[in-house]
């Protein structure tokens, strides 16, 4: 099945065009690498798959919600099921990494606090941060806070994973350390949709790969597939 299924989606950055009759459809469980310059539109696409950029032209639906007739009120109901890690970590830097993942619980409908406390426990073991939780962000280097930005994500098991460039302030072996556990949480059953400018990582943690050029979305996997069909017929 489809998590996502876009047909003739045109995507605008506030008025102008970014990407042109996009044609893309991501199953159940796929690791999937957005790849191009800056600017090109990576961005701006996956905006329109959590709702932060309305699709206004061609057929666009997400997991069960189609995205060109959503109303701003079912954005919170559609995000719910899905989870997006940023470059930027966008962590509430008042509190601990504990209360941080309580906040999102609480204000995504949890309410028994033993539960509360197991979903925490459990998404800071998966990333490796189990005897941080007391910690604030600012205590955190840049590879601990983007695991919890990871927890954050996957607190609500979404069936999808939205990452914005997740290793682009990160060193070389953290950054291997991030992708190797979203291939984990891939492997679990989420499909993620990371953007990316790193092919060595993408050579190294091979994936379907997308890129934006020139106001187009090419599948690159596909294209290499069909190249070596042909080569194979000759």
């Amino acid at each position: 099945m489809n998590l996502i299924d876009y047909k003739d989606v045109n995507v605008y950055q506030e008025s102008q065009l970014v990407l042109q009759n996009v044609n893309l459809q991501i199953g159940e469980g796929e690791f999937v690498y957005l790849t191009g310059k800056v600017g090109a539109g990576k961005s701006s696409l996956l905006k329109t798959i959590y709702g932060e950029i309305p699709v206004k032209e061609g057929e666009a639906r997400v997991m069960d919600y189609d995205m060109t007739s959503l109303k701003r009120r079912h954005l919170p109901e559609l995000r719910r099921k899905l989870g997006v890690i940023f470059q930027d970590f966008q962590l509430l830097t008042d509190r601990t990494v504990d209360a941080n993942l309580r906040f999102v619980l609480k204000a995504t409908g949890w309410t028994n606090k033993l539960e509360i406390n197991q979903r925490i426990s459990d998404v800071l073991e998966l990333v490796g941060m189990s005897t941080k939780g007391y910690k604030m962000p600012s205590e955190l280097s840049g590879g601990e806070q983007q695991r919890v930005v990871i927890a954050r994500a996957i607190l609500n098991r979404p069936r999808l994973i939205l990452a914005d460039e997740p290793t682009g302030n990160l060193d070389a072996e953290t950054s291997r350390q991030i992708l190797a556990l979203l291939r984990q949480i891939c492997g679990a059953g989420s499909t993620v949709v990371m953007i990316t400018h790193n092919l060595n990582l993408i050579e190294e943690f091979p994936g379907r790969q997308l890129l934006c050029e020139n106001h187009q979305l090419t599948d690159v996997t596909l294209q290499e597939r069909e190249e070596e069909t042909t080569e194979e017929i000759d």
